[in-house]
Formats: C-alpha cells, structure tokens, sequence
C-alpha cells in the first residue's frame, strides 16, 4: 500500500466504520480493514520484528499489505473476540497466542494514533471507574448504589426514585430473541433475595426533560439533545419516536469531558446525560466506544468527517 495507512479493526457487518472507510477512501488514504478475531490466521498474515524504532513488518490481508512501522492510525472500532477455531486445549491455546501476538503488536505501534487504544477501551468500559472519575472531574453524578446486598438494595430504593440499569449493555436472548436490558423503575417492594446472585446497580432517578448525547471526538465535543415520548426512561427502547436536535456544550461540562477522557487516555467517547428543566447536566455514563453514525443524520453533527480528519492528521 502507498502512503501511511489507516487499520481499520472491526466486525465483517459495520455501517458506522463503512461511513468512515468511504470518508478516507475520497481523501485518498490508503485503508486496511481486517477483523482480528474472525480473520486471523486464515485470512490475515503477521510479520512483525523489532527494530530500533520498535515493531515493523508487515500485515497482508488479502492481495493488500501494511507497513506496520508506517501505520498512521488503528481505528479501534468493534472486531470479533480472538476465539477459538475448534474444540479442545489446542484451540484454546491458539486463541490466546492469536490475542497476544496480533492483538499485542497492534497496541504497540510507533508513531499510530489510537482511536482509541483497545487496552484504554476495556479499562473505561467499568461504569464504577467511570461514576469515580466524573465526580473528581466535577460533572454531577445521581447517588448509586452497587451490591448484592437485598437489604441495601431495599433501603437505597425506598429513600428515593430509583432505577435499576445493568453494569454492561452485553448481548442478551428473550425466548431465542436478541433483546436490550434497558434502564428501568424499580422500588422498595420489588427487591427480593435474587439481588444476592449478582452485583447490581441501583441510581437515583434524575427528574429528565430529555436527554443528550455528547460526543467527543479528539478535542471536539458534539451534542445532540433527545426527546423521547412522556414516561419513556430510556430513550433507547424507543428509536422509532425519538426527536433530535443539536444543542451547544457548556463550556465547563466540555472541559470536563476531555479531562475525564484524557485521564482513561482515550480520544472518543460517547457520553450520556439527563437534562433536567433546570438546564442541569446529570452524568449518566460513557461508552468508549459508542455508536454515533444515527446522530450524523439526525441531529446534522460531521461526525464522520471529524473521526477522518483525527485518523487522517492526529487532530482535529
């Protein structure tokens, strides 16, 4: 490949990395697209060695062949796990090799940018990391409880309206059928003794007019506000009858935000917030690596040109 290219790490189906691959591919940057857990071995070759400026070689996948020592940027998007490929201890073992070995070089480039880096990823995606490091960044946080504690969990419910929301959005089937655990009401009366099979999270519910999704890319904070219908808690079970609009950032939450990025040493993040009729901004949560590609239409935000330009320049 001619020029410094950009790795784009994702699963084989991926609309939001198919809208950034096109935006590189008009500003003619040399794109690799690959997905390290699916891919590899049988698809993807590695040959990398060290050298006085660290890891170089060379990454084919296809009839296509990156430079690893000139890789400009790894967009970190949604690849598949390194899982095994058969059954039995063998496989296990080449798994793990697979996610050390591919995955280990591919977060040890010189010179690339990571958006973001997949280690800085998986640190951020812990809700209690991300609540502690909002409220040292001054942002306004609902008193939460986590336990499995049926007592507390009771006592905690019945001081005040509280919902109850999972630790991480990860797949789950209802009779066979993908679904979503969404956040939901819960009180005093409906706590029982199952709280003790698991941790869970238990907030204060914020008294919301509507919601906003903040998303920050490089040093460039894009809002969107999201109304959702009356005695709807959590807009993502309703898409269909979502309203959007784009609103400004204040200034100090903007501030917040790169410094609570800057601290997990992430460049992305789509953060969710409650806005009261106050104007108030109430912290909710920050996926790492958030969907955003819906908001570009809807609420008229460049997103994908902002993501370009980062993978492409290093800035914004």
């Amino acid at each position: 490949m001619n020029g410094r290219p950009v790795l784009v790490a994702t699963e084989l189906e991926d609309a939001t990395a198919d809208l950034v691959i096109a935006e590189l591919n008009r500003r003619r940057v040399p794109v690799l697209r690959f997905d390290p857990g699916q891919d590899f071995p049988a698809n993807v070759v590695l040959s990398a060695r060290t050298g006085p400026d660290g890891w170089g070689g060379r990454l084919t996948v296809g009839d296509r062949t990156a430079d690893l020592a000139s890789v400009r940027a790894l967009y970190h998007r949604r690849p598949s796990v390194y899982a095994p490929a058969g059954e039995g201890q063998a496989a296990r073992f080449a798994a793990q090799e697979n996610r050390r070995g591919l995955g280990g070089v591919l977060g040890a480039l010189a010179d690339c940018l990571y958006l973001s880096h997949p280690q800085a990823i998986a640190r951020a995606e812990y809700k209690p990391a991300q609540l502690s490091t909002a409220i040292r960044e001054g942002l306004t946080v609902p008193a939460t409880l986590i336990t499995s504690d049926p007592a507390e969990a009771k006592a905690f419910t019945a001081e005040q309206p509280t919902i109850y929301k999972p630790l991480h959005a990860g797949a789950y089937d209802v009779d066979g059928q993908p679904a979503g655990i969404w956040a939901a009401p819960v009180e005093a009366g409906e706590i029982d003794d199952r709280v003790s099979e698991c941790a869970h999270l238990f907030q204060a519910q914020v008294p919301k007019t509507s919601d906003v999704r903040a998303v920050v890319i490089g040093d460039q904070v894009f809002c969107a506000r999201i109304t959702a219908p009356a005695g709807v808690l959590d807009w993502r079970a309703e898409y269909r009858r979502l309203t959007y609009e784009p609103i400004k950032c204040p200034d100090e939450i903007r501030r917040a935000l790169l410094r609570f990025l800057a601290g997990f040493g992430l460049r992305f993040g789509a953060f969710d917030f409650a806005l009261t009729a106050e104007d108030e901004w109430w912290f909710l949560e920050c996926n790492p690596n958030g969907q955003w590609a819906w908001l570009e239409h809807e609420a008229g935000l460049p997103l994908t040109a902002a993501i370009a330009d980062l993978l492409q320049h290093g800035e914004n």
